[in-house]
């Protein structure tokens, strides 16, 4: 079993805090039956800092405006449209215009709450709100940006509800506001000792009309809940299995749905040779034909797998006919930009990394619930972009916005595959052919091999250098073209992302807006080409960042070998950052950096700013064949990291204790995107069909030592966290194989080039013979 150690400092002063905690803030008193408050915000929230001086390498985009402060830029607008209600029960109901798709959002979003309005966590109820197209780009879920986003909002919501609630326990008591005082859902006077509690209160501190009110939010000094680690508020409901996602939902007349896939991806359907024999199969209800395969309804989804097993389809051709991942591998070399010339005068490390297909590869498959009428529609579905998936829908349907509901549920893992409304889309187009409701499921097999991946990429790096320094850093990354078609969360900048609009403009964008380099290495370039749009892309617990940084660490490494110097002290003499240097003086001191180990062992260190958060890591890996020759299925033999120890640095963690969860997540995901999890492309089509044979992270490879460092406050506002461990740990773990073979490892996952392992599921049917379990029961 893995231990978990928690390694904390004593509380410090937040640098900058008191200054933001007393800052007067508008709220709105919304005109209800019962207290109901929302955030009025500027951009003078998000003034940034001014930025230091940075000598000799210039600050790159990402270090002046990056993609988060873009996001969160873009939600000030419709911040007070964000609404907090305290019920007559005295609970604080709020409705998070976000997806909680494992991440823990609901519960840092409690916390805030319970800061503000001194009310205990288990009395606040957060719920997901459903598609609301007046947020604009307010209901968007990405970029790591949810907790800093939201911050500031849904602070001054619940400050403006204590407020309200003191004055009008005032009124109440007949008494001034300086002798009453709010504490765990009680307002009590200090000169009767008389007490109201806040649902005593709702009603006489609402209004009936809407107006502005000033409010002070607490100082970093006051804070007794943010900052402190706490149990997710959903804990006890998943671990008894009282969680709800959208496949325990029950609709009423929405029966299991699944789909007959091409086998090559993106192929069309041509003609179906038995439709009359299926449909008349036990249990089936309905079958047709969308525009992405051959859609069976039917009683339970074991019945349904039969029916799509059954079904005799003549395919036509998708979009990625006949290519390998050598036709991929040579269609991004020819679109590799080139690199600024090299000076004959100086010395240079030049190489070029290829990172293959990988799967998000997220516990829960695509689903989603549709019931379409005439007039009308309604979804449920995990959705990170719901007002999106509501407007491509409508139009679709042939129906106008208003007239589709989407219901946002809880999601059992994302890692950015809901982004995309992929599985509603596909509910909805069922559910109007058929004229019936639909409980629509991807099968595992259609998740690898017809679902989105993070697309092939190659990163080509020349470094020079001379007399102990680094002059001139070059990166150029060539990828399978990302598709941005999710917007920044609403329907124009979805449409503006799709060909010929924006395209590559986007992702060039999106590329500059997240890459930096955090070393003083003189000239610094870092540009993006993409290649080949027949692959349904998307992100995968980050876009660009862990490729890029692993790519840059590597080479780091290098550096620091033929310069003659240890790749610590290498990294801590050129890094621009104070935040990077501490974090990595900390993993390097808690991971005892250096230490003798036996030959085909190494350590290997990188650090990774992203966001406004650092995060470095050690890790440690064993390569040596006679104690790394564990097997899966006889697949996979290979090397196992030992030893991870990470530091994080997000400024302001809100929970530490979710921060450490999310960087174990990333870790994890590094490990297998290092090592073992990779697709292969032939002919066509994805051979991984399943877990079994998509090497992710098992128990048996995790490291048996794993320490996480939250490092003590060091501004007053939270810093980004969901992707942040990813590329720090990728980056790792490949310079610790580097350093144990002798050899840079170029390929990823590095077991990639091996044989297979494994005998892939056929094509046609696509769906394995044995039904998943638990997909035979009734619904």
């Amino acid at each position: 079993m893995t231990d978990i150690h928690e390694r904390s400092s004593e509380p410090a002063p937040i640098p900058g805090a008191d200054g933001i905690g007393r800052r007067r803030f508008l709220g709105y008193v919304i005109g209800a039956s019962t207290l109901t408050v929302a955030a009025q915000l500027g951009e003078a929230v998000l003034a940034p800092a001014e930025a230091e001086a940075v000598v000799p390498t210039l600050p790159g985009p990402a270090e002046i405006v990056d993609l988060n402060d873009i996001l969160t830029y873009a939600t000030l607008p419709t911040a007070n449209l964000i609404t907090l209600r305290i019920d007559p029960d005295g609970t604080a109901s709020f409705a998070l215009p976000r997806a909680e798709v494992g991440q823990g959002v609901t519960t840092s979003s409690a916390m805030l709450i319970a800061e503000e309005l001194d009310l205990p966590i288990d009395r606040i109820k957060v719920t997901l709100a459903d598609a609301r197209p007046e947020l604009l780009f307010n209901q968007f879920t990405g970029g790591s940006n949810t907790t800093i986003s939201t911050f500031t909002p849904i602070r001054v919501a619940a400050a403006l509800a204590r407020a309200r609630l003191l004055r009008a326990a005032a009124l109440e008591l007949g008494e001034a506001l300086g002798t009453l005082t709010a504490k765990a859902g009680l307002i009590t006077s200090a000169v009767t000792g008389k007490s109201l509690s806040y649902g005593e209160l709702a009603e006489k501190a609402a209004s009936m009309t809407t107006g502005q009110e000033p409010v002070t939010l607490k100082q970093a000094s006051e804070f007794k809940v943010i900052g402190t680690a706490q149990g997710r508020i959903d804990a006890r409901e998943a671990v008894t299995g009282q969680k709800k996602f959208a496949m325990d939902l029950q609709i009423p007349g929405a029966l299991p749905t699944m789909i007959c896939r091409p086998p090559t991806i993106n192929g069309t359907v041509r003609s179906v040779g038995n439709l009359a024999e299926v449909r008349a199969m036990p249990g089936i209800t309905d079958v047709v034909t969308i525009s992405t395969g051959v859609a069976v309804r039917g009683r339970t989804f074991g019945q349904c797998i039969d029916a799509v097993r059954a079904l005799n389809v003549t395919w036509g051709p998708g979009t990625a006919e006949g290519k390998s991942d050598k036709v991929i591998q040579d269609e991004l070399r020819k679109a590799e930009l080139p690199l600024v010339a090299l000076d004959l005068l100086t010395k240079s490390v030049d190489a070029r990394f290829t990172f293959h297909f990988a799967s998000n590869s997220a516990l829960e498959t695509n689903c989603a619930i549709a019931d379409v009428r005439a007039d009308s529609a309604e979804i449920w579905a995990s959705l990170k972009s719901p007002v999106v998936a509501q407007q491509e829908i409508a139009a679709k349907l042939g129906l106008l916005p208003t007239a589709v509901k989407v219901h946002v549920t809880e999601g059992g893992g994302s890692f950015g595959r809901k982004l995309f409304h992929d599985a509603a889309g596909e509910a909805a187009e069922v559910s109007q052919a058929i004229g019936k409701p639909v409980k629509l499921m991807w099968h595992r097999t259609d998740d690898f091999r017809q679902g989105r991946t993070h697309p092939m990429s190659t990163s080509r790096v020349r470094a020079t250098y001379a007399l102990g320094n680094v002059l001139t850093y070059d990166q150029r990354h060539t990828s399978v073209s990302t598709d941005f078609g999710h917007g920044l969360g609403d329907i124009i900048t979805a449409e503006a992302a799709r060909p010929p609009v924006g395209d590559l403009t986007l992702s060039e964008t999106v590329f500059a807006l997240t890459q930096q380099t955090p070393y003083n290495f003189g000239v610094v370039t870092q540009l993006l080409s993409e290649t080949d749009k027949g692959f349904p892309t998307g992100s995968m617990r980050n876009i660009y960042s862990p490729n890029v940084r692993c790519a840059q660490e590597l080479v780091v490494d290098e550096l620091a070998k033929r310069m003659g110097k240890d790749p610590l002290e290498f990294r801590r003499s050129f890094l621009r950052n104070e935040r990077a240097r501490a974090v990595l003086d900390k993993v390097a001191e808690v991971g005892k950096w250096g230490r003798s180990m036996p030959a085909g062992t190494a350590q290997g260190i990188a650090v990774h700013p992203e966001y406004h958060a650092c995060v470095a890591v050690l890790a440690e890996i064993d390569c040596r064949p006679e104690t790394t020759g564990r097997k899966i299925r006889d697949a996979y033999t290979g090397p196992r990291v030992t030893k991870v120890v990470c530091a994080v640095d997000v400024g302001l963690a809100v929970n530490p204790r979710g921060l450490e969860a999310q960087m174990m997540g990333g870790i994890t995901d590094a490990i297998a995107l290092t090592l073992s999890s990779g697709l292969h492309l032939d002919n066509g089509h994805f051979l991984e069909g399943s877990w079994d044979n998509y090497f992710y992270t098992r128990q048996w490879n995790t490291p048996p030592e794993l320490e996480i460092v939250v490092m003590p406050p060091t501004t007053g506002q939270p810093g980004g966290a969901g992707e942040l461990g990813v590329p720090a740990a990728m980056a790792a773990v490949a310079c610790a194989y580097g350093r144990a073979t002798g050899t840079m490892p170029t390929t990823f996952p590095i077991n990639h080039t091996e044989p297979l392992g494994f005998e892939p599921l056929p094509t046609t049917p696509p769906i394995p013979a044995s039904p998943v379990d638990g997909l035979d029961r009734a619904y």
